[in-house]
Order: structure tokens, then sequence, then C-alpha cells
């Protein structure tokens, strides 16, 4: 049982025997049915732009046969939207960040991205017509 067991360990079995593929059935099963047992604790990072001067852009499909993009502008970048902006400001401030990228764009619509605790606006979300 020892000889097996070590031998196991070192894989010193040939390619194609029995006992090499056992040794891949094994590998491959805890690949696939371990995360369903066990929580490695990955999940997917929120995606918020690092600088204030960049803006996240993400693909959002299309509209009518017009290009639909979701722009991300921090709320901190210099003359992109306030808080403090009347809702007409705040799309004004919008377009002057997201036309210099896209070129001509209608905003269909936007919505604020809160920090963790919920009382902060860090950024917008803004989606776009092109």
């Amino acid at each position: 049982m020892g000889k097996l067991l070590r031998s196991y360990f070192f894989w010193t079995y040939e390619r194609g025997s029995f006992h090499f593929d056992v040794l891949v059935t094994l590998i491959l099963l805890f690949l696939f049915v371990s995360p369903h047992f066990i929580d490695f604790k990955d999940r997917p990072v929120e995606t918020v732009a690092l600088n204030s001067s960049e803006v996240l852009v993400k693909e959002a499909g299309t509209s009518d046969g017009s290009s639909r993009f979701m722009f991300e502008i921090r709320a901190d970048q210099p003359g992109g939207p306030q808080a403090s902006q009347t809702d007409a400001e705040r799309r004004a401030a919008i377009l002057r960040v997201v036309e210099p990228i896209s070129g001509a764009v209608t905003i269909e619509r936007y919505e604020p991205v809160l920090d963790a605790s919920g009382n902060k606006v860090v950024a917008y979300n803004a989606w776009v017509v092109r």
C-alpha cells in the first residue's frame, strides 16, 4: 500500500495507464467540484476609475442600430459632474467630459455611484447613445 501511495505521489505511472487516468480524473474533479464546496472569496472587483482624470468606458449594447456606452465619471474630476449641481448642469458637465472622448452623443440616463457606506457620491454612470 505504501508503494502504491508513493508512486501516486511522485506520479511514476506511464501516460495512458489506468493509474495515470485515475490521477488525471482526481485532479479534474478537484478543479471542477471544489469551487462548489470551498469558498475561495474571489469576487469581481468593482471597477471604478482610479484617478480623477480617468473615465471608464464600457459597451452597453445597441439601441435602434446605434451604439450604447456606459461612461463612469468620477465626481472629483475637474469640470465633471458634481452632487451640488442641478440636473441640467450635471448633464452638461457629463457631455463636457464624454464628447471629447467619443464625439457627439446623447445622454439616455445617468445615476450616481455611492461609496461603500452609501453616503457620498464618488462617480456618475452615464449611458449614452452614439
